[in-house]
């Protein structure tokens, strides 16, 4: 999948809020505790962890929705780290159990944090790749549901979310 399409309209969408709502301070560290908390929230809806419960995963478009939210703020952060030239999805990780992609997520977005580097943005790459193939997420779905849901921020903000 070609990034780039998705980096100008996040690029666009940051610009607008940020505007919108005359944000002058650094937020960074914010959009990280963003994306741990949507990616908390996606782990949250597939229910992967919770084996005292017998109850199943949300419906695949919640999940595919969390999911998207997800992707918003690691296109934001990379374009906050200037590495938004990152023109193609890194291949996957290897197949895993989705609570090891979870707690690999959460490690690499750490990781990330604390060494803002090319590699370590591709590593997140490569792990949200991951956890997608285990949603059985195609690349087309993910695209489709992020210009959506691009669309949808943008409404929220003119109605003063």
């Amino acid at each position: 999948m070609n990034l780039q399409e998705l980096f100008y309209m996040q690029r666009e969408l940051d610009k607008y809020i940020q505007s919108n709502r005359n944000v002058e301070e650094p937020v960074f560290r914010k959009k990280v505790l963003a994306l741990q908390v949507e990616l908390s929230e996606l782990a949250n809806e597939t229910r992967c962890f919770k084996f005292w419960s017998t109850k199943g995963p949300s419906d695949k478009e919640t999940l595919l929705e969390e999911y998207v939210d997800c992707i918003h703020f690691m296109l934001s952060l990379g374009i906050e780290k200037g590495f938004d030239s990152l023109d193609v999805w890194p291949s996957p990780l290897a197949e895993q159990d989705l609570t090891e992609l979870f707690l690999a997520a959460h490690t690499s977005v750490g990781q990330f944090v604390e060494q803002a580097t090319i590699e370590e943005y591709r590593s997140l790459w490569r792990t949200f790749g991951a956890i997608a193939t285990a949603l059985g997420f195609s690349y087309d779905e993910v695209l489709q549901a992020y210009v959506e849901k691009n669309e949808t921020n943008y409404k929220r903000q003119q109605e003063g979310y």
